[in-house]
């Protein structure tokens, strides 16, 4: 029987230059789509999917986020005693669980490899999610949700890929393919960043992975790959072969919000998409649209 997948990492230690200066004193994590910060649409996104423990692996600078995911008393006292019934259930309904959450700092930027490294003690011998909170899927299942149920069927790793412009490989890790369903495919190698003239695919990892633990044995040795950094991507190589290894081209639309332009993309359509503001935004869009 497939173990459950019950804990998800959060590698949240990232310094965020690309949005200075509005991350000089703000984690990037926090930055709001709409009006949410984007570690909460990841953390909802894995409490959806059935995790059960929240890892979070943070840096200096970084208690806005356990902060968030922290009582209030001052707030909740505040919108009671005024009769905010609603604004103060919808503050209560996603916090995970007293126990749910647990912290761990990253000493050192030494990349996504050693972040997910510095969680192994909370994860010990279970298969584990990590979810990037950079890369925002907007989905109608979960997009971590579709994930573990490939794992549960195969009972190996599996991770979330796109096919990506081929002058765009060097950007991401790249899987090599032994055979592709069209919507799953089975994986045969992976490859960090690599030029276009070398990749041997166009199809891409993004920010959502279920890994079995033997990842580990791998990032233990702290091993410096592309860019001098400890990587996931040659960790994740390495168990290739000796368990199913997947890459699920996954059922939504994920937006690039380390990015700027992604960034204010995943706003415009997640705004488009509620039914209080949708209306509303369209025609503000539909001014600027209207003029050029």
């Amino acid at each position: 029987m497939t173990q459950k997948v019950r804990k998800a990492i959060f590698p949240v230690g990232g310094l965020g230059t690309r949005f200075l200066p509005a991350t000089k004193a703000l984690p990037k994590e926090m930055l709001p789509v709409v009006d949410k910060p984007l570690i909460q649409y990841a953390v909802e996104e894995a409490a959806a999917a059935g995790i059960e423990e929240f890892i979070f692996v943070t840096g200096r600078g970084k208690h806005a986020i356990e902060d968030h995911f922290d009582v209030s008393y001052e707030l909740d006292q505040t919108l009671s005693d005024r009769g905010k019934s609603d604004l103060l259930d919808m503050m209560q309904s996603w916090l995970p669980k007293p126990g749910q959450i647990a912290y761990t700092r990253q000493m050192q930027p030494l990349g996504l490899g050693h972040a997910v490294w510095c969680a192994r003690d909370f994860v010990a011998n279970e298969p584990f999610a990590v979810l990037l909170a950079d890369d925002l899927v907007m989905a109608d299942t979960p997009c971590l949700k579709q994930l573990i149920d490939i794992h549960d069927e195969t009972g190996g790793s599996v991770v979330a890929v796109m096919d990506v412009p081929s002058e765009h490989t060097d950007r991401y890790g790249i899987l090599d393919i032994e055979s592709d369903d069209g919507r799953l495919a089975s994986v045969k190698g992976l490859v960090e960043k690599p030029a276009p003239a070398d990749a041997p695919s166009t199809l891409s990892i993004i920010g959502r992975y279920v890994l079995r633990p033997e990842v580990f044995d791998h990032l233990n040795k702290q091993e410096q790959g592309a860019g001098g950094e400890i990587q996931l991507t040659d960790a994740m190589a390495t168990m290739i072969g000796n368990s199913p290894f997947h890459g699920l081209r996954f059922d939504g639309r994920r937006f690039d919000c380390g990015d700027k332009v992604g960034f204010l993309e995943a706003n415009i359509a997640f705004a488009l998409a509620r039914s209080d503001l949708g209306e509303s935004v369209q025609e503000v869009l539909s001014r600027y649209t209207d003029e050029k």
